[in-house]
């Protein structure tokens, strides 16, 4: 779990919240503030605002879920955004696989017509990857293809 908080900021427009990623996991729940919008995501090219709905959470698809359905599924790229009067929090929960468990397109996915797009891993290697880049301060979206 996550807590985020971003301060407002008078100059939004030079700085991110967080920059465009894919999440690492399966699946995140966000709960987002219901008065102060931050997130977007990307479709199409363009960063569309996504505005907070009551009693409602955000579910995002991560990485691993892109990889178990063998590409089916998309990871969201996503970033958050300040804003220049207001600051805001979110809360965001991931669902993660072991780090020992092997992970692969599910078999049912995976036939003469559809080939196995990703190569078997694990998590934790997937995530040691992962990591790296982010700590670099670059944006990632890492699969192993075959």
């Amino acid at each position: 779990m996550a807590v985020n908080f971003y301060p407002k900021c008078p100059a939004p427009d030079l700085t991110f919240g967080l920059p465009a990623q894919t999440d690492p996991n399966a699946l995140t729940i966000l709960l987002m503030n219901q008065q102060v919008p931050g997130l977007q995501v990307l479709k199409e090219g363009r960063w569309i605002a996504v505005n907070p709905r009551p009693n409602a959470f955000v579910i995002n698809i991560g990485d691993q879920l892109q990889a178990l359905s063998n590409g089916r599924y998309k990871s969201v790229w996503h970033r958050a955004v300040v804003n220049a009067d207001r600051p805001r929090m979110s809360v965001a929960s991931f669902l993660c696989p072991c780090n020992d468990v092997l992970l692969r397109p599910a078999a049912k996915l995976v036939c003469d017509g559809s080939p196995a797009v990703y190569r078997d891993y694990t998590y934790a290697e997937y995530y040691s990857k992962y990591s790296w880049p982010l700590r670099m301060g670059a944006a990632r979206n890492l699969f192993f293809y075959y």
